[in-house]
C-alpha cells in the first residue's frame, strides 16, 4: 500500500503530467492540500520536496510552489543510465526471456533496468508511467496495454516524447502514438499454422483469439484469411473471441463445443498462445478426450515448457530473447540520435506430437 505522501504526490504529478497544472501555475496551498488528502503538513511537505528534487516544480520563498518548465529542464540533462521497461506481464510466461535479452544488451553498455507491470489494465498503465516518469530515465522500452484499442493513457506517451525520453515498442504499438516497434509476423504465422493443419485434413479447426491485443486480431486475420483461401470448407471455421480478462469464457465456449457428438465437433484447435494452448489440453483431457488422437492442437510463442508436454505442443516461434535484445539495440541508438527502423520477425513452424494426419488412416 503506498505511503500518504506517495498519494499525495502522484496526484500532483498526475495534475501536471495530463497539464491540468500549467506551466509556471501556483499549486494549491499547503494548508489546502492538508485539508483535501487528511494529511499532515510534513506529509504534504515531503511530496512537494520529492517534486521539487525531481525538477517538476519550483518553490518561491513565501510564494509557494509552483509548476516548472519540466519537459524543457529534462530535454538537455546529460542521459540517466536507467531504462524503465513496462509489460503486461513481467514474471512469467515469455516475458523472462525479453527482458533477459534487453538486460543482457543494456548492461553491457552501462544501463540498468527498472520494471513496471501493467496485468494489461490501461489503469495501472497508467500508474506505472507515471512512476516511471519521476524516475529520470533514459528511455524505456513497452509493451503495449491492450493495443487493439486507442490507448487512453496517449497524453503520456506524448509528455514522454517532449521529454525526448527514447521509447521503442515490442509485440505490437498503439493506433493512436507513432513510436517505433518490434513485432512478429502474427498475421503471417496464423495463416501458415492453419494452412499446416487443413493440409492435413482438418477442415472444423476452432481458433481461439485474444482479441483485445493487436496481436490476437492480427492473429486471427490469418486464421481467416487461410478458410477464405478454401471457400469450401469455410462454412467450418468456428473463431471464439475473447478479451485479456475473459480467458474462462473462451475455456467455456470450448468446452462446449467439445462435448458434442463426435462427428459435429471440432478435429483441431488452434490458440491464440501456448499457455492457453496448455489449458486446452487440459480441458480436453478432463473431459475424456485425447490430443491428438481426438483433437489436435497448435499454440504460438514456443513457451519453454511446451517440449515438455505430453503430448509435445506443435507451435510457432517467437524471436523472445532476440526481441529483447534488438528492442535495447534500437533504443541504445535512439539515445544516441540514430534513426532506426521497426522490426518484423518471421515465425516458424515446430511439429511435434500434438497433431493428427487425418489423411493417414488409422
Amino acid at each position: 500500500m503506498a505511503n500518504k505522501y506517495e498519494i499525495v504526490k502522484k496526484s500532483i504529478l498526475d495534475k501536471i503530467l495530463r497539464g491540468t497544472y500549467q506551466k509556471d501555475q501556483q499549486l494549491p496551498t499547503e494548508s489546502d492540500m492538508m485539508s483535501t488528502f487528511s494529511v499532515s503538513r510534513y506529509t504534504v511537505r515531503r511530496a512537494i520536496s520529492d517534486l521539487e528534487n525531481e525538477k517538476f516544480i519550483y518553490r518561491v520563498q513565501g510564494g509557494g510552489s509552483f509548476v516548472a518548465d519540466w519537459s524543457d529542464t529534462k530535454k538537455f540533462e546529460e542521459v540517466p543510465k536507467v531504462i524503465g521497461i513496462l509489460s503486461t506481464h513481467v514474471a512469467s510466461y515469455i516475458f523472462p526471456a525479453i527482458i533477459d535479452g534487453a538486460d543482457q544488451v543494456l548492461s553491457e553498455n552501462g544501463f540498468s533496468l527498472i520494471l513496471a507491470n501493467t496485468h494489461n489494465d490501461p489503469v495501472r498503465e497508467r500508474t506505472a508511467l507515471i512512476n516511471l516518469m519521476s524516475q529520470n530515465l533514459g528511455g524505456l522500452i513497452i509493451e503495449p496495454t491492450q493495443s487493439a484499442i486507442d490507448t487512453p493513457n496517449v497524453d503520456l506517451y506524448q509528455q514522454l516524447d517532449q521529454m525526448n525520453v527514447p521509447m521503442v515498442f515490442i509485440n505490437a504499438g498503439y493506433n493512436n502514438f507513432e513510436g517505433t516497434t518490434l513485432m512478429s509476423d502474427d498475421t503471417a504465422a496464423f495463416y501458415r499454422a492453419t494452412n499446416y493443419l487443413i493440409d492435413r485434413g482438418h477442415q472444423k479447426i476452432v481458433g481461439i483469439f485474444q482479441v483485445s491485443d493487436s496481436q490476437g486480431v492480427h492473429r486471427l486475420e490469418g486464421y481467416l484469411k487461410a478458410y477464405q483461401d478454401h471457400p469450401n470448407i469455410l462454412p467450418n471455421c468456428m473463431p471464439i473471441m475473447y478479451k485479456s480478462d475473459e480467458v474462462s469464457d473462451a475455456l467455456q465456449s470450448t468446452n462446449e463445443l467439445l462435448l458434442k457428438e463426435p462427428n459435429k465437433r471440432p478435429t483441431a484447435i488452434i490458440t491464440y498462445n501456448d499457455q492457453l494452448a496448455i489449458r486446452i489440453i487440459d480441458l480436453i483431457h478432463d473431459i475424456g478426450l485425447k490430443v491428438p488422437e481426438d483433437i489436435s492442437v497448435i499454440g504460438f510463442d514456443d513457451f519453454q515448457l511446451s517440449q515438455y508436454l505430453s503430448p509435445r505442443l506443435t507451435t510457432m516461434t517467437h524471436a523472445k530473447q532476440n526481441m529483447g535484445k534488438d528492442a535495447a539495440k534500437l533504443l541504445l541508438q535512439k539515445i544516441k540520435h540514430h534513426k532506426v527502423t521497426d522490426i518484423v520477425y518471421d515465425s516458424k513452424l515446430i511439429e511435434r506430437d500434438s497433431v493428427k494426419d487425418l489423411r493417414k488412416k488409422s
